[in-house]
Formats: structure tokens, C-alpha cells, sequence
């Protein structure tokens, strides 16, 4: 069958396709009869049609080169061509106009609309274009030539060489600040902004660096064609050398500089820049060059201590899955088939050798972290194997006979495996020639192999259960290092191994490792050494170690909290630039707080225990209720909230997800007592909170969320959450509104809310938008008294949204009647609260003041009593509703006042005036005005 030739019909097949919503086909039809049409009005009609689908297709093509310039498509040319067909066609004109606005044209869609005007000159819609169009020019031009203007002024300030320092700074500032702002990253990038910002870098100031780096983080994030330009014109290797130097500020502003560029690049960006721009910028080279060139600098050389520092940290928050669900770990084994063994090299270093990399204190660690998450991140056996056999190739070929340095290379690096991926040290350490060299080092003269030793024994005996080779081959050699060595730095180390093997029974009172008196000896010598200023950091971070590890024993504990010194002491050096220490003071407070999870015991489980000879847990008697109760308060007074608060600052990678829920766990124990919890707010205690309740382990953020709880529930939420964190308060606490959490965290979160529910309307609409609504109506039919009244008292602070309102007006629920039915019961507060929400509810809605009368048979009775009640508040709501319902409809205040609610009413209008009732008294009087005014009473007349 032919091609249907009649151009009418083509049109008449175009227009059931744009119908239908099928643009192509339709712009097809339209173009076959653009091509046979010979009537020039039918083809400016058909003209028309066509640019119509191109509008609504309209995209805006960006190349790297021309980039922001918008080449328009074809719709513009099918009006344009239309109007050339026909001039005066009205319609075609007013839809270039449409498209030209669309693409920011505004000027030629202005003129456009202004022809439209003249030969329709009473066309509402045309006039009201014009001047829309008019104000919006005038708008854009001003703030055009101001910032253009401005953006031009501040380069000129920052390369002049007569500018005063004081002018530099502020106009480098107000570049940062234009940057972070979307149309203002816009102009700066189109007044030659990249290439002038390089200038400032290759000025060598590093006040300059730092507000180039910082200008280009703001211009480049949220924007992938921006930041593929700033790579590219730039340059990774570039970016590198400023990452690479001994400027702490510097390197920090250039890795935020590398994570906005990589979360743009990676999917950060959400803007549909059209199937043309996906082509012209693909990403994936850049992200891979990215990753090469930080592995490049993990390992070398040039880069400084701070600078591999932060290399390894955007490894780590960039190559690992962050959700496992994804099967694709394919950046996971990139990164270890070409830089597992410059990771290997970096945990391998001793400081104390010369032609070492350049660390910082935290290097180390940061690279174990890194090493455990990217073990994590395999997916299957083959994998891990692959990762196992790298490692050990690698410490293989650094053990030499003649060469003490390469082995302890090799010891080291064995060492930041066990503190990463435990379990495939675990198996290194059990290699032949392993322990062998670890004995061989212990006996060594050199300080510094015996240092590596005995920390190498020290991590490989860190799980006790899987460490059973070294329990029984370690502890000779630690014990004759103690008793031998004259060294303190030697010493302390081999008294924290020898505490590690010595807690293996935990809080077991039954389980003690050492004799009667031992472990506090031990303990009373690690806080000798933890005082004393004379010892490095890096010392006395050890004698935390053996802390965290005594302080199971609950002798150990109490003598611990009461040594004031010594907390302050431990809470110095969490506060101080070396955060390798925070896992071990995190686990020494948990220990203090007996935060961490215990076994219930069951009385019937001990008998059966027992009887079968099986071995018992016992509880120290220093472990019970009122013994921790006063460590916490010794903890408070020396000052552990201020310490946790700078823990919780830590980087990411230093402060793990197994620490952050240590300090949760700290936070919780600590806020147990109401009376302590404005102690935990003045130090700083709700915003530390913040980031352990929204990040970690699962266990660990309902711990901080219930912390939260607690704060809120009796706090001014705006002290504790100054300024807009109040509002990143209500997730933490909308997270314990479900059954899978206690009772008690339920009751505190409700009671939280509550407390916010009452501060604006803002908090109110987050807290809804949290989707926390349902869940708080599902606890208002909750059998446990208390937390049926906090949940009836947190809705009644939230009825004043219309949201809530809507839901009470909906037809086929029971949450009014339930409201109603509340204010029957007998439990004081929880009729105070329901009466409070059924009283704003019907000042709100006439609507609902009538539909009380249909969900139960009772609700006459529940109002009566509510005014007869004898508590103030109550009587006074009770009154409010009976108030809204006589204005709501006439019918029922005449059912109202007809009943013996009017002697109610006469008899408490008629009281004498009473500060304590007055509010009821006036409620009544005005009732009764309501209904004079309507004639349904007259007053007395004389």
C-alpha cells in the first residue's frame, strides 16, 4: 500500500499523534506535509503544528568549547519559517516567543511578543507577556552588568600588586561566596574565570591558592559540565602538586576541591543536560585518571604527610560500594590491582628510619582503614584470595637476612593489615619465618625493632579468640621485654600487649586473667605513665591502650574515675592532633559507662548452667546500678562531653563506624540522668549528637537517636539546637517512632517531637515531611498509658497544620472519634492533650465541630463532663470546642443549648471572677454571648 500523498491528510495524521502524546510520529507527519504542500496559509498552519512538538522538546546543547551557549533547534526555525509564509501568523509569533523565553532569549522573544501586540493590541495575554518579559530583561540586565562588573573588580583587586592585603582578603571571600551560588559560578566561569583562577594558584601565595581551590569547589559542584571543564583546563596533575604540599588548610580545601569534581562527575550532578551533552561528556576517563593519579600519590615521595593523608581518605569515601547491594566492585578491584602495594608501602613505614615517606600521626591508620574497607568490598572468595596473596607476596619480598631495616619494613606493614583486615593478618602472622622474625626483633639492641615487635604482638592479639597462636607464643615474649627492658617506650607496649592478653574474660568476674590485685597494679602504672608530660604523645597514647583494656576489671574502672589527672589527662590527648588514640578512649568510657551489651541473664538458664557444670558468667559488685551512676557523674565533672564533642569533629576515616557507636553508646549513658542532660547541652553535647545519630552502624544511630530523644524531651530545643540543626533533630527521632524499638525509646522520641511540635510551623511541616504522622496516630491507640498520652500530646501540637486537619476530614477513619473517646478517659494529662487537640481541631474546621456529633453516641456526655472537669485547662478546652460547635452550624447550637449544657454553661459564666479559672469563666461567657447573638437565648430583662 502507498504513502498517503495529500498533505491534509498528513497534517490530520500529525494532529492525532501530538494528541496522543506521540511527538516524533507527529513531527514526521508535519514534515511530509510541509514537503507536499503547495497553499502557503495551509503550510504556515502546518508550520505551526510542527514547532508546537518542538517545543515541547525543547534542549539545550552544551559542548566543552561553547560551553553555556544554547544552539536552539529546529522548533525556532519552523516558526521562523512559518512566519516568513505568512506574517501576520499571530500564533506562530507568540510560540517563537514561548520557545525563545524557554531558552533564555529574552530580548527576541520580547520583540516577538511585541508584534504579537501590535496587531492584537487588547490581547490580554500578549500585554501581560510584554510586560513580564519587559521586567525580566530589565532584572537579568542588571544583574548581568553587576556581577560581571563585580566578578571583574575582584580579579583586578587579587592581581593587582597596589591592593592592601585587607582588599585582597575580602575580595577573595566574596569570590568563595559568589561561587557557591548557581548563577554566580555561572558568570565567573563565563568571564574567563578557570584560566584567572589558575593564575592566582601559579601566583604561589597560599592565601590565593586557598581562595582559587575554594572558588573552584563552589563553582563545580551539583555540576558536571562545569567540572569537566575545571579538570580539563586545570589539570588532575595540577590538583596533585596543590593536594602534595605541607600546607594542612591548603590540602583539606583541594581534596573538597577532588570530592565536588568526583560526586559531579559520578552522579552528583541531577540537571538533564540532554542525550547530545552525555556524549561530549563522558566521564568515565576522568573519574579513572582521578583515581590513578591519588594512588600515585599514596606512595610517593612528594606529597606531604597531610597530603597522602587525604589521597587516602578519598580512596576511601569514593572506591568502596557504598551500598552492597550493587553488584558492581569494579572500582573496588581497580584500585588493588594498581595500588594495593603502594597502600601495603604506606602501612609499612617506621617514622624513626631515615628515607621514610613523609606520615603524619594518623597516616597509618588511615591506610589500614582503607585496606579493611577494600577487603570488605569483595564480593567472592577468588577476590579476597587474590587480596590475601598480594599482601603476603608482598611482605615476602621485603624480609632480607642482611638487611633489619626491610624486615621491620615487613613486621610494620603485617601490623596495619591486623588493625584493617584482622582476619588476613590472622593468617600472615601464621606464616613460616613470621613469628620467627617477630623473635628475632624482640631480642634486637635497636630500639626501634624491639618498637615494632612488640606493637606487631600488640595488634595481632587484638581478637583473642582468633589470636590463639599468638596467646600462646606472645606472652613469654612480651613478659621478658617488660621485665628486661629499661626503655619506657618498650615497657609500656609490652604492658599493653600483656593487658590485651590479660582481659580475654572481659567484665567476667569468674574470668580474671591476672591474680588478686594484678590488673589494678597494671592499671595504677598506665595512669603513671598517661600523666606524665615527659613521655611523647605517642607514648602515652599506648598506656589508653592498656586502659581500654583493664578497665573491664571494675576495680580497675572506679580507681580510674577517681583519678581526676588522669581523665583529664586521657581527654588532652583525644583532643590532640594525633586521633589514632580514639578507638581506645572510646573503649575505655564505654567500659566506664558499662555501655556495652550485656547478656540477660535468665535465673532458670544459670540453674540448668550449673547443674551441667557449665561455666557462669558473675557481675562484679562494682558493676551494678548505683556504682556506675557515680562513675558517670566523675566523668561529667572532668569534663568528657567537651572531649567527645572534638572526638566526633574527627575525619571520617580516623573515626570509624565501630567508634562512632562507642561514643553513642557513651553519649546515651551519660544522659540517663535528667539532671545531667543540661550539663551535656552546655558542652556541646546536642550538636555532637548530630552526626552519630545520622551516620554509622545501625545499633549505633538509634543509641545517638535515643540521646537525642532524651535532650529533646526536657531541653529547650532551641538552646540544645541552635539555629537550623533543630531541624536535623526530627529524623533521629522519627527513626525510634517504630515497633522494633523499646518502649522507652518510643515514649522519649514522642516527647521530643512534642517539645518541637510546639516551636513553629516550620518543625511542624518537618516533621510531617518525615513521614512520622501515621506512626504517632498508631500510638494513640497504644496500651501503654504513658505513651498513648506523649503521642496524643505530641498531635495535639501538630493539628494547627493543615495537613493533619485534612486528615481528620477525610471520610472512613476513626481519628476523631478516638480524639473524642480520649477525652473520656480517666488519665488526667492524656484528657488534657486530647481535649487541647479537639479544641484547636474545631476553632480550625466548622467541619469537623459537626462531625464530632457522628462518630460516637457519646460525645455529648465526653463534652459535658469535659466542662464540669475539675482541672482548669481542661474545663477551659472542654468550653473552647462547645464554643467552635455553636459557630459551626445552627442546627446543632440549638441541639447544644437545648440540652442541660446550658446550665453548664449559665453556672460557670455566673462564677465570680478567679485567676486560676478565669480562662474557663470567660470560655463560658463567651458561649453564651454566641448564642444570644443567634437568638437562641435572651438575656434577663429588669
Amino acid at each position: 500500500m502507498g504513502e498517503i500523498a495529500d498533505p491534509v491528510q498528513f497534517k490530520e495524521e500529525g494532529n492525532k499523534h501530538f494528541q496522543a502524546g506521540e511527538i516524533d510520529k507527529a513531527i514526521e507527519c508535519y514534515t511530509k506535509a510541509i514537503k507536499s504542500c503547495k497553499d502557503k496559509k495551509a503550510l504556515a498552519v502546518i508550520y505551526r503544528n510542527r514547532s508546537a512538538c518542538f517545543l515541547k522538546k525543547v534542549r539545550i546543547i552544551y559542548t566543552l568549547q561553547a560551553y553555556i551557549k544554547p544552539i536552539i533547534f529546529l522548533h525556532e526555525f519552523n516558526s521562523m519559517c512559518s512566519i516568513d509564509v505568512d506574517a501576520a501568523d499571530i500564533k506562530a509569533l507568540y510560540r517563537r516567543c514561548q520557545a525563545l523565553e524557554k531558552l533564555g532569549k529574552l530580548d527576541m522573544a520580547f520583540k516577538d511578543v511585541q508584534r504579537c501586540a501590535t496587531l492584537e493590541p487588547k490581547n490580554k495575554t500578549f500585554l501581560e507577556t510584554l510586560r513580564r518579559l519587559g521586567a525580566d530583561i530589565q532584572q537579568k540586565l542588571k544583574t548581568t552588568f553587576s556581577t560581571d562588573s563585580r566578578v571583574q573588580n575582584m580579579f583586578d583587586i587579587l592581581f593587582s600588586d597596589e591592593s592592601d592585603k585587607e582588599k585582597q582578603e575580602k575580595a577573595a571571600n566574596n569570590l568563595i561566596v559568589l561561587a557557591r551560588e548557581d548563577a554566580g559560578a555561572e558568570r565567573i566561569f563565563q568571564n574567563n574565570g578557570v584560566p584567572l583562577l589558575v593564575q592566582l594558584i601559579d601566583t604561589g601565595k597560599p592565601e590565593m591558592i586557598l581562595a582559587a581551590i575554594r572558588t573552584l569547589s563552589g563553582m563545580c559542584t551539583g555540576h558536571r559540565a562545569r567540572a569537566t571543564a575545571i579538570i580539563h583546563t586545570v589539570g588532575i596533575s595540577k590538583l596533585c602538586s596543590i593536594m602534595a604540599v605541607d600546607n594542612e588548610e591548603i590540602v583539606l580545601a583541594t581534596a573538597n576541591l577532588f570530592q565536588c569534581v568526583y560526586d559531579s562527575l559520578s552522579g552528583g550532578d541531577k540537571r538533564n543536560y540532554g542525550k547530545e551533552e552525555a556524549l561530549v561528556l563522558d566521564s568515565s576517563k576522568d573519574l579513572k585518571d582521578i583515581l590513578l593519579a591519588l594512588l600515585e600519590m599514596i606512595a610517593s615521595k612528594k606529597v606531604s604527610g597531610h597530603g597522602r593523608d587525604q589521597a587516602l581518605n578519598l580512596l576511601t569515601k569514593n572506591v568502596p560500594r557504598k551500598d552492597k547491594k550493587n553488584t558492581d566492585n569494579s572500582k573496588g578491584l581497580f584500585t588493588i590491582d594498581h595500588g594495593l602495594k603502594k597502600i601495603l608501602k604506606v602501612c609499612g613505614q617506621v617514622p624513626d628510619l631515615p628515607d621514610q615517606l613523609p606520615l603524619t600521626e594518623n597516616t597509618q591508620l588511615i591506610a589500614s582503614v582503607l585496606l579493611n574497607k577494600l577487603y570488605d568490598d569483595m564480593r567472592c572468595d577468588p577476590e579476597r584470595d587474590h587480596f590475601r596473596d598480594t599482601c603476603d607476596e608482598y611482605i615476602k619480598s621485603k624480609f632480607d637476612p642482611n638487611d633489619m631495616d626491610r624486615n621491620i619494613h615487613a613486621i610494620n606493614t603485617l601490623s596495619g593489615i591486623l588493625q584493617g583486615p584482622f582476619d588476613v593478618g590472622n593468617v600472615l602472622a601464621g606464616r613460616q619465618g613470621v613469628m620467627e622474625m617477630m623473635v628475632a626483633l624482640c631480642g634486637s639492641e635497636r630500639e626501634v625493632d624491639q618498637l615494632v615487635a612488640v606493637e606487631a604482638l600488640i595488634h595481632a592479639s587484638t581478637k583473642t579468640s582468633k589470636a590463639s597462636f599468638f596467646i600462646s607464643n606472645g606472652v613469654t615474649l612480651l613478659k621478658d621485654m617488660y621485665k628486661k627492658t629499661k626503655n619506657e617506650k618498650i615497657k609500656i607496649r609490652a604492658l599493653v600487649g600483656l593487658c590485651k592478653l590479660g582481659s580475654a574474660g572481659g567484665d567476667d568476674y569468674s574470668m580474671r586473667q591476672f591474680a588478686e590485685g594484678s590488673t589494678e597494679k597494671l592499671a595504677k602504672q598506665c595512669r603513671k605513665w598517661l600523666c606524665n608530660p615527659t613521655l611523647d604523645v605517642r607514648t602515652r597514647k599506648w598506656a589508653v591502650e592498656g586502659l581500654a583494656y583493664l578497665t573491664n576489671d571494675a576495680d580497675v574502672k572506679d580507681d580510674f574515675v577517681e583519678d581526676e589527672a588522669a581523665l583529664r589527662a586521657m581527654f588532652e590527648l583525644a583532643k590532640s592532633k594525633d586521633k589514632t588514640i580514639l578507638y581506645a578512649v572510646a573503649c575505655t568510657l564505654v567500659n566506664c559507662t558499662n555501655s556495652y551489651d550485656k547478656k540477660e541473664i535468665i535465673p532458670e538458664m544459670v540453674q540448668l548452667a550449673k547443674f551441667s557444670k557449665q561455666h557462669v558468667p558473675e557481675q562484679h559488685p562494682k558493676d551494678k546500678k548505683d556504682f556506675i551512676e557515680r562513675r558517670v557523674k566523675r566523668l561529667l565533672k572532668a569534663g568528657v562531653t567537651s572531649a567527645l564533642a572534638v572526638m566526633v569533629k574527627a575525619d571520617n576515616s580516623i573515626l570509624t563506624d565501630q567508634t562512632k557507636e562507642m561514643l553513642a553508646r557513651v553519649f546515651l549513658a551519660l544522659a540517663e540522668d535528667i539532671k545531667d542532660r543540661g550539663t551535656i547541652v552546655a558542652q556541646g553535647g546536642g550538636r555532637a549528637l548530630l552526626p552519630l545519630a545520622l551516620e554509622g552502624t545501625d545499633k549505633g544511630k538509634i543509641k545517638a537517636s535515643h540521646a537525642l530523644a532524651k535532650i529533646a524531651a526536657v531541653s529547650n530545643p532551641e538552646i540544645a539546637f541552635p539555629a537550623e540543626r533543630i531541624y536535623e533533630v526530627v529524623r533521629p527521632l522519627v527513626s525510634l517512632l517504630n515497633t522494633e524499638r523499646d518502649g522507652l525509646e518510643n515514649f522519649e522520641a514522642l516527647l521530643g517531637l512534642t517539645n518541637l511540635a510546639a516551636l513553629n510551623d516550620k518543625l511542624r511541616v518537618k516533621i510531617l515531611k518525615e513521614k512520622a504522622l501515621p506512626e504517632i496516630e498508631n500510638y494513640m491507640f497504644e496500651e501503654h498509658d504513658q505513651i498513648r498520652q506523649a503521642a496524643t500530646e505530641c498531635m495535639c501540637n501538630l493539628v494547627s497544620c493543615k495537613e493533619v486537619q485534612d486528615r481528620y476530614l477525610e471520610d472512613g477513619n476513626d481519628k476523631l472519634k478516638l480524639l473524642v473517646l480520649l477525652c473520656g478517659e480517666d488519665d488526667v494529662q492524656l484528657q488534657r492533650a486530647a481535649a487541647g487537640a479537639l479544641a484547636m481541631l474545631t476553632a480550625a474546621q466548622k467541619k469537623l465541630a459537626v462531625k464530632i456529633t457522628k462518630v460516637t453516641g457519646q460525645w455529648l456526655e465526653i463534652i459535658q463532663r469535659l466542662c464540669i472537669h475539675d482541672n482548669p485547662e481542661i474545663q477551659h478546652r472542654g468550653l473552647v470546642t462547645v464554643f467552635n460547635m455553636l459557630d459551626a452550624d445552627e442546627q446543632l447550637a440549638k441541639k447544644l443549648i437545648e440540652c442541660e449544657l446550658l446550665e453548664i454553661l449559665t453556672y460557670v459564666a455566673k462564677l465570680e471572677d478567679n485567676p486560676k479559672k478565669q480562662d474557663a469563666i470567660n470560655a463560658a461567657r463567651a458561649c453564651l454571648s454566641r448564642a444570644m447573638d443567634t437568638g437562641l437565648i435572651k438575656p434577663f430583662s429588669n
